[in-house]
């Protein structure tokens, strides 16, 4: 997980940023495993499915299709940089953006 003061007081913020992460592809393993290991936890906290990224889903009513969704604005930023010879952002960056623009009030 992360040590960042982004997340001080607001344990649900990287919770999101995760979920965004595992909807493109770009989780990382060792994320993933403390997750899985988590996923009792959050469901009882949370409700949803047997698996964290439900319960995190479900922590903050997100339609069924989120995860495409997701991935279609991740493929969109991707375009839109080769597009225009630019970077793109970053997995972490991308879900940052994508948490603090659409999930968090």
């Amino acid at each position: 997980m992360s040590d960042n003061v982004r997340y001080d007081g607001k344990p649900l913020l990287r919770l999101l940023e995760l979920y965004v992460l595992k909807a493109i592809d770009e989780l990382p393993l060792s994320d993933q495993d403390t997750l899985n290991r988590m996923a009792p936890k959050l469901q009882a906290a949370f409700g949803g499915g047997g698996t964290w990224h439900q319960a995190v889903a479900a922590s903050v009513r997100m339609p069924a299709d989120m995860p495409q969704l997701i991935r279609g604005m991740w493929e969109k930023n991707l375009e839109i940089a080769r597009a225009n010879n630019v970077p793109a952002l970053t997995p972490q960056k991308f879900a940052e953006l994508f948490v603090d623009e659409n999930l968090v009030t």
